[in-house]
């Protein structure tokens, strides 16, 4: 640990950190300087456990210095958290990241605590690529289950995602993704069973009314459209909803009808193809 005796020069210290009876002076990045007790550190942070005396001195000009390497915004936030004062509320995750790794480095299990139960409110939740990176990362197993299914709303491949993928390690990015792609192929399965879809998925199937042969082409487009939308977008909130009856491949199933010229009856139920496909939705694996 890097420490010196402060210099014969002006100090700026942060007003909520300036008691001369705090013996540790720590300088951030911006050179603005926080006086904390010693023993708060030592207790607080294994960090600091062996690198200072919870009984040094601190009479003016005798304190011990210690550089820190970050913006006062990250070192202030912290050593509030630390020192059990008042914080502001988080801003987003480059505020949440930055104090995070400095709690990291510095071993600190209070103010990572505190953050982890603050990590899941819908602030952090609107990024859930984000949280499923820090709760990886911390091994935080709630917290990532929570992300993932967050991340069913997203498509994994969309350009905007991968940087953000790229800093995962392999194995977690290959869990989501196989998550994602789990449910997709579940969806399917269920999709292609006749005992959910009898009226699509039987061959050959006839008219009820007439006994004409029917043609299932319309079910097994729609079928198809459904299947790549699940891939685009996992969660499958759109899957079976108002926004599919816009849908050319909806429209088409929902109007056939027997071929036979006196009949003319449905090919489908509409209602009951609906809530089969919500119904196969719910029964879909939605975290890690």
């Amino acid at each position: 640990m890097e420490s010196s005796r402060p210099e014969d020069t002006p100090r700026t210290y942060h007003p909520a950190f300036a008691s001369p009876e705090a013996n540790v002076v720590l300088r951030s990045a911006e050179g603005t300087l926080y006086r904390v007790p010693s023993f708060v550190l030592v207790n607080t942070t294994e960090f600091f456990r062996n690198g200072i005396s919870p009984h040094a001195t601190g009479t003016a000009g005798n304190d011990v210095l210690i550089p820190v390497n970050e913006k006062d915004a990250i070192l202030e936030r912290l050593l509030r958290m630390l020192c059990g004062l008042s914080t502001s509320r988080w801003q987003g995750y480059d505020e949440v990241e930055g104090v995070l790794k400095l709690a990291e480095e510095w071993n600190t299990p209070g103010p990572l605590a505190a953050i982890r139960a603050a990590i899941t409110t819908p602030l952090f939740l609107a990024s859930p690529l984000r949280l499923f990176a820090v709760a990886t990362h911390f091994g935080w197993e709630e917290e990532a289950k929570l992300a993932s299914r967050y991340t069913l709303a997203l498509s994994l491949y969309d350009e905007e995602h991968q940087e953000l993928l790229e800093r995962l390690p392999s194995k977690d990015v290959l869990a989501l993704l196989g998550l994602h792609r789990k449910r997709r192929d579940e969806f399917k399965r269920l999709l292609d069973t006749e005992t959910v879809f009898d009226a699509g998925n039987s061959d050959p199937r006839f008219c009820r009314e007439c006994g004409e042969r029917l043609d299932n082409h319309t079910w097994r487009e729609l079928k198809i459209r459904m299947f790549m939308e699940m891939d685009r977008r996992p969660l499958g909130d759109i899957v079976g909803g108002l926004d599919m009856e816009e849908w050319p491949e909806a429209q088409a199933c929902w109007n056939a009808k027997c071929g036979k010229e006196t009949c003319g009856k449905p090919n489908y139920d509409r209602l009951v193809m609906l809530q089969g496909i919500q119904g196969c939705i719910a029964k879909l694996s939605d975290s890690l």
